[in-house]
Parts: C-alpha cells; sequence; structure tokens
C-alpha cells in the first residue's frame, strides 16, 4: 500500500485525541504510566488506553505510546509490564530512549513497532543506521537538523528500511533532546525522566541582560508549510508537540497539517494556529541552516490575550463527531430463519480486512407479515444508523436479501446491527494484539553479556583516571605526566598534533574527544578521527550512539561518555555488545543504582563515574541569545549567562554546537561515599594546567577544597 505523510498528533487526554482524530490526524501518541516524556500530563489510565486504542482504530488511526524515559534497573520489570499491557491492548508502536528497554522489547513482542526517541539525540547518518541496527522500524529526528541534513541522512540510510519521523509544530527546546540537565541540576526533576520544569525559559541573561534576558527561551516551530518538500526527501511522520496542550490547539495543528498534506492553504487559520499558542511568534526552526536572534521568544501576556477570542472558533473543528471508517453490510432474512449480518471492514492504513457474522439464533425467526411487509428501503435504513460508532455504510456498500411479505421489527434490525458493529470493534482490536513473551524479557533482564575474553581484552585495564580537557593548554606539564603514567587523558580531536607526537614520544595514555555538536562539520570529524591513531590516540571518548558508531568506523576503542545516559544494565550490556570498552554512567544516578547494575555483570572491566567538573547542563546548536562567536576568541576564558538569582553559568563551544556548564564544579574526593571500584572521569572546563594538576593531587589525598562546589546528584537522585 502506498502511504502518503502521516501526521502524527499529541493526546494528552481524551479529549484532545478526539480533536486530533475529528481533525485528520493518521496517528496520534500519548503517554500511560510512569515512563513517559510528559509525566505531567494527564495521560491515560490502562482502562482509558483501551478505550482510546479502539476509538482509534475503528476510525482507521494508529496510536503510539510512549516509553521515551531513562528507566532504572529497580524499574525495569515495571516497564517489562507496561510493555505486555501495550501489546494485549494493541498499541501500534513504542516510542523508546533507553536502548535497555528497546532489548526488551526487541525481545518479548518482535511484533511491536519500535521507534527511537529523538531523547536518543541522534544526529548523522552513523547513529541512525546503528538505530536499525538495533531492531528500531522508524527514528524521530532531532528538531535542529537543516533540510540539507535530512535529505543527507534519508540517503544514507535508505537501504535499511529505518521509517523518519520529524517535529513540524510545536515548543522548541533550546537543548538538544536527551541532553538537557539543567532541570535535573537546578531543582532535581530530570527531563530524561519525564518531569523538565522548563528552568530555560527563566531569565538568563548574557552581558549582564543588555542583549537578551531570555538567552535559552526559543520560539515555538511552526514548519507546516514545509510537509511538502519533507515528505519529498524522505520524512514519512509528520509530529505535532502538545501533549501538555489544550484540545484547540491540537485541532488547529492538526487541521492546518492536513491541509499541507492535501495541498490547501487556509490563511484564516494558519492566523489561528499562530494566535492559540505562541512564545512571542514562531520559527521556522533549523530547517534553512539559519541561526540566530530572531528564534529566541518568550510567551507574554500578549499571547494569552491573542489565544482566547479564537478557541470557540476552534472548537468547532472538532466540536461534532464526524469521522468515520467506511462498513459494508450482508443482511438476509428467510421466512422462518434467523436474521443474519455479515460486515466487512477494510483498515484504512494498511489494506487489511475484518469481517463478523451475527445473527439471531435463539432469539428472533423471521415471522410473515400480518398486515405491512418490510421492504429493503426500512432495512437500508437502519443499517445506515451507525452514529457514534466509529462506522460509516453508504447505501453502495448494502446487500439486502429478504424473502416476500415477511416482517421484522425494527428494534431486531437496529440490535442486529448494534451487535454486529460491537464484534466488529473487538476483531479490529484483536487484529491489533501482538504477542509477549515474558519468559524472553526476563532472560534479557537476567542476562550477562561480557565474556571473559572480553574482560581480559578491556581498554587500558590499569587506567582508573581518565581526564578530560576542553583545551591542550591544559595539560600540566611533562615531569607531572609522566609521573601520573596510570592517568588516560582525552584532549579535543583538533589538538594540534605535534601535540599529540610529544605525548606518545614520553609514553603517556591518551585518547581524543569526539565532539558532541556533529553538524557541519562532521565530514571534517570522520577524516580526522582516521588521522589520530597514527599519531598514538588509544580511543575516543563517545558522547552518543553517533559518536560511537564514529569512532568505531575509525578503528579506535571507545570509551563511553556519561551523556551516552545509560542508566541501568541492560543499557549498559547494549552499549558493550556495541564494542564500548569503557563506559561512564549517567550523571543522574545514584550510587546505590550504580552497584545494582555493578552486581548484574555486564560491566567490563567496572565502568566509571564523573567525580570532578562543571558539567554541562545543555547541549546547543544554537548560541544562547547574546553570545557571538568573538566571545570564544581568548581560549583561556569563556562568556556567561547569568540567571535571575545572580548565578553565572559558562559557555563552552563544543564541535558545532555550545555547552551550558555548571555554575560550580563537582568535587567527590573527600567524599566517604564516592565507589572506589569505578573508574574516575574528570571533567576540565575552565581550569589552568596548574589548577588540574592541584585538584588531581587532591584526589590522590581526598584533601577538601575550600571553593564552592557540588556534590551532584549521586545521594539524592532525581525525579
Amino acid at each position: 500500500m502506498n502511504r502518503g505523510p502521516e501526521v502524527l498528533a499529541p493526546a494528552g487526554s481524551m479529549d484532545a485525541l478526539r480533536a486530533a482524530v475529528e481533525c485528520g490526524a493518521d496517528a496520534v501518541y500519548l503517554g500511560a504510566g510512569h515512563f513517559n516524556a510528559r509525566r505531567n500530563a494527564k495521560n491515560f489510565s490502562e482502562e482509558e488506553l483501551a478505550q482510546a486504542i479502539k476509538y482509534c482504530h475503528v476510525r482507521g488511526v494508529k496510536v503510539h505510546l510512549t516509553l521515551n524515559t531513562l528507566v532504572s534497573d529497580e524499574e525495569l520489570p515495571l516497564a517489562m509490564d507496561l510493555i505486555k499491557d501495550a501489546c494485549e491492548l494493541g498499541v501500534d508502536a513504542l516510542i523508546v530512549q533507553d536502548p535497555g528497554v528497546a532489548a526488551l522489547v526487541r525481545a518479548a513482542a518482535p511484533g511491536m513497532e519500535l521507534h527511537a526517541s529523538t531523547q536518543m539525540a541522534v544526529m548523522t547518518p552513523e547513529g541512525f543506521r546503528a538505530l536499525a541496527g538495533l531492531g528500531f522500524t522508524r527514528a524521530v529526528l532531532p528538531r535542529e537538523l537543516s533540510y540539507e541534513e535530512v535529505l543527507a541522512i534519508r540517503e544514507a540510510t535508505r537501504d535499511t528500511g529505518l521509517e523518519l519521523e520529524m517535529f513540524i509544530h510545536g515548543a522548541l527546546c533550546m537543548c538538544v533532546s536527551g541532553q538537557c540537565y539543567l532541570s535535573a541540576s537546578m531543582g532535581g526533576r530530570s527531563g530524561n525522566r519525564g518531569l523538565c520544569a522548563q528552568p530555560c525559559r527563566l531569565r538568563f541573561a548574557a552581558d549582564g541582560g543588555r542583549r537578551s534576558d531570555h538567552a535559552l527561551s526559543l520560539r515555538d516551530l511552526s514548519a507546516v508549510e514545509a510537509i511538502p518538500d519533507l515528505y519529498e526527501a524522505g520524512v514519512l511522520s509528520f509530529k505535532i508537540e502538545g501533549r501538555m496542550k489544550r484540545p484547540e490547539y491540537v485541532a488547529a495543528a492538526v487541521t492546518a497539517c492536513r491541509n499541507a498534506v492535501d495541498g490547501i492553504r487556509d490563511e484564516k487559520l494558519l492566523g489561528n494556529l499562530d494566535a492559540v499558542f505562541s512564545r512571542s511568534g514562531h520559527t521556522d526552526g533549523y530547517l534553512k541552516g539559519h541561526l540566530g536572534h530572531d528564534m529566541f521568544g518568550t510567551r507574554r501576556k500578549d499571547d494569552v490575550v491573542a489565544a482566547t477570542p479564537i478557541l470557540k472558533d476552534l472548537e468547532q473543528l472538532y466540536a461534532k463527531e464526524t469521522r468515520s471508517t467506511p462498513v459494508s453490510f450482508d443482511f438476509t432474512a428467510r421466512l422462518g430463519e434467523p436474521l443474519r449480518l455479515t460486515a466487512t471492514w477494510e483498515d484504512p492504513a494498511d489494506g487489511t480486512v475484518q469481517t463478523v457474522t451475527v445473527d439471531t439464533a435463539g432469539e428472533y425467526d423471521v415471522q410473515a407479515a400480518q398486515n405491512v411487509a418490510t421492504g429493503a428501503e426500512k432495512v437500508l435504513a437502519q443499517l445506515q444508523k451507525t452514529g457514534g460508532t466509529g462506522f460509516s455504510a453508504s447505501e453502495h456498500d448494502i446487500t439486502i436479501h429478504l424473502d416476500e411479505n415477511i416482517n421484522i421489527p425494527v428494534s431486531i434490525i437496529n440490535k442486529l446491527r448494534r451487535h454486529a458493529l460491537e464484534e466488529l470493534t473487538a476483531a479490529i482490536a484483536e487484529a491489533g494484539q501482538k504477542s509477549f513473551d515474558r519468559g524472553a524479557a526476563e532472560a534479557v533482564l537476567d542476562r550477562a553479556s561480557v565474556s571473559e575474553e572480553a574482560e581480559q581484552e578491556a581498554l587500558l585495564p590499569e587506567v582508573r583516571r581518565f581526564v578530560r580537557l576542553r583545551t591542550d593548554r591544559q595539560l600540566p606539564n611533562m615531569p607531572f605526566l609522566q609521573e601520573h603514567w596510570e592517568i588516560a587523558w582525552i584532549l579535543p580531536l583538533n589538538t594540534p598534533l605535534s601535540t599529540l607526537k610529544d605525548l606518545i614520544s614520553e609514553k603517556i595514555n591518551f585518547g581524543v574527544e569526539i565532539p558532541r555538536g556533529l553538524y557541519e562539520n562532521t565530514d571534517k570529524v570522520r577524516t580526522q578521527l582516521k588521522t589520530v591513531p597514527k599519531y598514538g590516540a588509544a580511543f575516543a571518548l563517545a558522547a552518543t550512539l553517533d559518536s560511537v558508531e564514529l569512532a568505531k568506523n575509525a578503528g579506535l576503542p571507545v570509551v563511553g561518555s556519561f551523556t551516552t545516559n545509560v542508566f541501568n544494565h541492560v543499557a549498559r550490556s547494549e552499549y558493550a555488545a556495541l564494542g564500548v570498552h569503557r563506559l561512564t554512567l549517567s550523571q543522574e544516578m545514584t550510587f546505590r543504582q550504580m552497584d545494582v547494575l555493578r552486581r548484574s555483570g555486564t560491566s567490563p572491566q567496572g565502568d566509571g563515574l564523573l567525580v570532578y567538573g562543571r558539567s554541562p547542563l545543555m547541549l546547543t546548536r544554537n548560541a544562547p541569545d547574546g553570545i557571538h562567536p568573538k566571545d570564544f576568541a581568548d581560549p583561556a576564558t569563556l562568556p556567561e549567562l547569568t540567571d535571575r538569582k545572580g548565578i553565572r553559568f559558562p559557555v563552552a563551544k563544543n564541535g558545532d554546537a555550545y555547552e551550558l556548564l555548571n555554575s560550580r564544579p563537582l568535587y567527590l574526593a573527600d567524599s566517604k561515599d564516592l565507589p572506589r571500584d569505578l573508574f574516575h572521569l574528570f571533567w576540565f572546563t575552565t581550569e589552568t594546567a596548574e589548577e588540574v594538576a592541584d585538584i588531581l593531587q587532591a584526589y590522590e589525598t581526598g584533601a577538601p577544597v575550600e571553593t564552592e562546589f557540588t556534590r551532584g546528584l549521586y545521594l539524592k537522585g532525581v525525579l
């Protein structure tokens, strides 16, 4: 079946779901339970979810369930239960962030479509090919891509069969999805766990506020009119953000997208869409490759006022339930026999056919007419009364076989029709069910996939400290490097080759950091990765699945950074299978959760944790408003943002992106709770070479420091 563009709508409530369906959505996505990126939305109970799926499927609409958060080891059995429920209820696809959860779905529910959430932060062709290899059938593209980058990903992955989905309207986060730790750091509410408090919408000012006082708040995305071109480029599904928004917004956004698919331009509707929810207007985002001040905006009083008078108009878009799918009836009435009715339905999404036959056996046999005989016209009129069911029957789809001179009560015909449609609805629901193998899921939970051979081949097993530097100018002097031979140094990929030569000549362990921002200069990164092994680089630090694949393609062993967001032992096992030799666990994990993971047996040679540094809180493609390239001219200093409390946050460049760094460094040297059996990752950003040496010496003695620092989230955890 030839599929056109899919309009994928948010459903934060049953009212929003009905609005989406009535206005032409091909699919909806919604949350149920604990594991979704909008835990503050109303979401759906199990009973409501079953009702929603039946409502949608009868009308030819698919249902995607969000399971797009990080899941701890203790929560994996609960996630498995939700996967089981999704299979039994007939969910069409699961949207997943956590590789451990994806592994559960792959093993226990092979018939379930698996969609990679934008929270996985994949942005290169290599990363998307890896997703296909992990069993994903669809991937949600990052919001930060240009049209040309979308096209390149499609061309590079066409042979995989991977479908592409893209946000086309709604909130536009400043941060790359899955790479934001700002909410967790400032209030313990993790965006990776579905509870982002949106601190980026608060005051952050560059240069004392003279340039901008909301430097991290982007306008909402509106690129509806780009749907035809993006579909031509290979994007199948167009996604509207808004599970926290009201039904009127959903109705307007879905209608606008439907119009774009159908080649209709409604100026009034587009104006209403701009008015119903905006932050100082809208932006077309990154599609045209333009970055700058005009992408920023906040929710103003004028925006709220503009929405009020149009809500009633927008409500009319979905006030009446009119959407339905055709059903054909075959009605037979023979004297002295039960009535028989066959109902047939074809799924408009995939062409599958469902047929049911019901009769009145034991309840009613056709009688001869005493006065007026029942004619075909009367039967036809009753069979067409399908209102509220999601089905519609035209006279051309109804076949009637009647004996002459018989009488059938209208109530009996109506009852038979209702029975047939109820049975048809149940058949459609049953057809959507998928098998679930609990034993296979439990086997995934119990496995320890790291072999003895992998243990022996672990990268640099003697190294218990990895020290990441933002610039090679932070390298301590050579006597210090020689004395601390057990340290593996991590240098920027663009470090001068002469520096690398000096290190290898002195037999200093070192690797390179692959930039987190992989956009315009990705080709250059590929070339550099193939060069640095010749100059002694022993490994690459990988931030995401993208850089894991880039490193492997260059023949470099991989150390995973904490931004891989590994939160459970199954996810760790997945990364081990991908060849990640050493891995830094998520900075949002507690020490106790790390201990649970380590005892699972899936961690080769022990993994690590971040123990020092101004950890990156956001990764952004656009520079914070008021920050300019010239602000990075001196590598020894970094520009800063100041929040509403006067706290200052440095901003660093990382590849083709920017990082908002924590206001205070993490420091654990004198912590009695610090796990000593894990390797320790140091993250230096603003420090001098002398300060780097001093801090490393302090860790050797467990010395306290006088400066202001944070203990991170390792004891209190995140919500």
